[in-house]
C-alpha cells in the first residue's frame, strides 16, 4: 500500500521560507516522477512542481518558478519542496504525489491527473 506523508507546513510571515518533506513507502519510488500539489481555500487542486525520476529534471508551475526547489533523496524515498519569498496567495494544503510517469518533456507536461497517490496533506499559511 503507498503511503505518503507530508510535513514542514507552519505559518509565516511573507517573504518568509519554508521546507516540505514527503517521505514515501509501499512503492518503488526510483520508478516514480514525484510532485507537489496545492489546494488553496476553496479553491481546486493544482500543480506546483514536478521532478522526474533520477532528479536530473524538474518542472514548475509559472507562478512558483524562481521561489520553489522541488529535489529528492532516492536513497531516503523522500522528495523535497524548498519554498522561499512566500506569498500570501502560496497559502493552501499541499500534497506530494507520485506520478504514474518517470519523465516528462516538451511532449508530455506535468499535470495533476497524473499523480495517482497522494498523502495527508501539510498546511502552509503566509500571513501578509
Amino acid at each position: 500500500q503507498v503511503h505518503l506523508v507530508e510535513s514542514g507546513g507552519g505559518l509565516v510571515q511573507a517573504g518568509g521560507s519554508l521546507r516540505l518533506s514527503c517521505a514515501a513507502s509501499g512503492l518503488s519510488f526510483s520508478s516514480h516522477a514525484m510532485g507537489w500539489m496545492r489546494q488553496p481555500p476553496g479553491k481546486e487542486r493544482e500543480f506546483v512542481a514536478a521532478i522526474s525520476w533520477s532528479g536530473g529534471n524538474s518542472y514548475y508551475d509559472d507562478s512558483v518558478k524562481g521561489r520553489f526547489t522541488i529535489s529528492r533523496d532516492n536513497a531516503k524515498n523522500t522528495v523535497y519542496l524548498q519554498i522561499t519569498t512566500l506569498k500570501p496567495e502560496d497559502t493552501a494544503l499541499y500534497f506530494c504525489g507520485a506520478s504514474r510517469y518517470r519523465e516528462y518533456g516538451p511532449l508530455l507536461q506535468p499535470s495533476v491527473r497524473d499523480f495517482e497517490n497522494w498523502g495527508q496533506g501539510t498546511q502552509v499559511t503566509v500571513s501578509s
